[in-house]
């Protein structure tokens, strides 16, 4: 079985190739989120909510859901941008119980289909993480290097606009 980041080349873009070591689940509504699934911008107006796997309470997560097509898929001039940001999330729990860091800003895909990525690091302890001073342009590769963060999971849908139709393209 290929690996949903790599094909959809998540593992290029926006991420350095690693290995999944933690479950975490986002649930939209009641539905929960597959790899690679279709949302409108309809489906995810309200922050989903998300669980994460482990039983270390000590242990502490930054949750971040990025946009790398913003503002269009051929012309991603503002990639990787920030919808979202929780951290100090405990391990075994959900985000809910984490520091909203950056609010949650529904994707709203103006023109084609968008990734929007949901990354999970570790923490090296609680109060670590701090959040970045704009939206646009943040990069989760020197995000993780300035707060010496290990990805831990990782997970993406495709949204389009409302009106839209057809499927994202594979790119070489």
């Amino acid at each position: 079985m290929s690996d949903p980041l790599v094909l959809a080349h998540v593992i290029r873009d926006v991420l350095e190739p690693f290995r999944q070591s933690f479950s975490f689940r986002v649930f939209y509504g009641n539905r929960v989120m597959l790899a690679g699934s279709e949302l409108r911008p309809s489906a995810v107006v309200n922050r989903p909510k998300i669980e994460i796997g482990g039983a270390d309470l000590r242990v502490f997560y930054t949750l971040v859901l990025v946009d790398p097509d913003a503002p269009s898929p051929c012309n991603p001039n503002l990639k990787e941008y920030l919808h979202w940001m929780v951290t100090d999330i405990p391990e075994s729990t959900a985000a809910s119980f984490g520091q909203e860091a950056v609010f949650y800003e529904k994707p709203e895909p103006r023109l084609g289909i968008h990734r929007m990525v949901f990354i999970l690091y570790r923490q090296l302890g609680r109060a670590t993480v701090f959040p970045p001073d704009m939206r646009n342009n943040f990069n989760c590769r020197n995000f993780a290097r300035q707060y010496h963060l290990d990805v831990a999971a990782a997970t993406y849908f495709n949204c389009q606009r409302e009106s839209g139709s057809g499927g994202r393209r594979s790119q070489a």
